[in-house]
């Protein structure tokens, strides 16, 4: 039986089932969304959850994507593969959390690629979080030495075509370790109902913890595997917000639907693994300013691979991150132009144990 393939939510976890996943597979379900949680090396040998589609590393394996073969284990890039997963059954867009964000009821509500948002451009840095509330806090991956500075005045409210969509997070918001290990938490965001949308030369760093993804910016998913763990998904924010912009397209921020109770970290090993970020961010940023760039949807993925062949000339990256780049964009090729496989059940064949690995979180 045929039906109008649903929207997928994509979480990754190396978590028994617990009360944040039972609620996301809970609200997925009654929204009528298909609920992906890929699985690693270190995840439990029994997952059972109602509404889930787990997949284990076996289960990752034994999916059409060569991608799945090639990513390395005990890593966040794993997420990766339930991207393709949910591209495979034909998602109109794509929804991303992580197994300590618990949603709010309007986490599942309707969703529009074209949105009324106020509006920067051609400023540089800007902490977006500072829009949303009076405190100092910022977002991992923002440059230490712009923390201090004042954002600009938002531009008057107009629509704006915002393919990528980056919902805040209270309590503990994706901040860096520099600010855990010296500023206070938890955070309530205030309630501005009007979103931010970043257009051309606006950069803010955005997380994979409350995203949505439409499908011309699929090739934007990507994470990268053989970088920082703490910088995956930051330095993709950097690559997505570049190709975005040749195609005129604005990275919306919008208020929390989630709120996260934090796993628990070292913060001192964050503190390490985000040392990278702290010195390259504001270079890498600059790397890709400088391509030329290509205008058209049929050209996101060439502008994504020459983002991370730029990336790695600048010494940012090893060569290695550009075979893996090739294999996600390869299967996604293929998916994207063949007709999509409609999941109805609750749970994808091949899917329901696990041999275990190693989210971010």
């Amino acid at each position: 039986m045929t039906s109008t393939p649903p929207p997928a939510l994509v979480v990754t976890t190396i978590s028994l089932v617990n009360a944040v996943l039972r609620t996301l597979s809970e609200g997925a379900r009654a929204a009528g969304w298909r609920f992906v949680v890929i699985g690693d090396t270190k995840s439990p040998a029994v997952f059972e959850l109602d509404g889930a589609e787990f997949y284990s590393v076996a289960a990752q394996l034994e999916r059409p994507f060569a991608y799945a073969r090639a990513c390395p284990t005990r890593h966040y890039c794993r997420k990766n593969i339930g991207y393709l997963e949910a591209v495979r059954g034909g998602a109109p867009f794509i929804v991303e959390t992580d197994d300590d964000n618990i949603p709010r009821a309007e986490f599942f509500g309707p969703r529009r690629r074209e949105a009324r948002a106020e509006r920067l451009a051609g400023c540089g840095w800007v902490n977006v979080y500072r829009y949303f509330g009076d405190s100092d806090v910022w977002p991992r991956g923002l440059p230490l030495d712009r923390v201090r500075t004042d954002p600009p005045t938002l531009g008057p409210a107009a629509m704006a075509d915002c393919p990528i969509q980056q919902g805040l997070a209270d309590d503990n918001p994706d901040v860096d370790a520099v600010y855990r290990l010296v500023r206070p938490l938890p955070i309530t965001f205030r309630r501005r109902g009007t979103p931010v949308a970043l257009g051309p030369g606006a950069w803010c760093p955005f997380n994979s913890q409350n995203t949505t993804f439409y499908p011309d910016a699929y090739p934007l998913l990507y994470l990268p595997a053989l970088c920082s763990f703490r910088m995956t998904d930051i330095w993709r924010s950097f690559v997505a917000q570049r190709v975005a912009w040749a195609n005129g397209w604005s990275v919306l921020f919008h208020d929390a639907t989630v709120r996260q109770e934090r796993n628990e970290h070292n913060l001192m090993r964050d503190f390490e693994d985000e040392v990278p970020g702290y010195l390259h961010n504001a270079a890498i940023a600059r790397c890709l300013d400088g391509l030329d760039l290509a205008a058209g949807t049929g050209r996101v993925a060439d502008n994504v691979r020459a983002c991370y062949r730029a990336l790695v000339a600048g010494k940012f990256l090893p060569e290695g991150e550009l075979p893996l780049l090739d294999a996600f964009l390869s299967d996604l090729a293929g998916l994207q132009s063949s007709a999509p496989v409609v999941v109805t059940g609750s749970r994808a064949p091949a899917a329901s144990s696990a041999t275990g690995g190693g989210p971010r979180a």
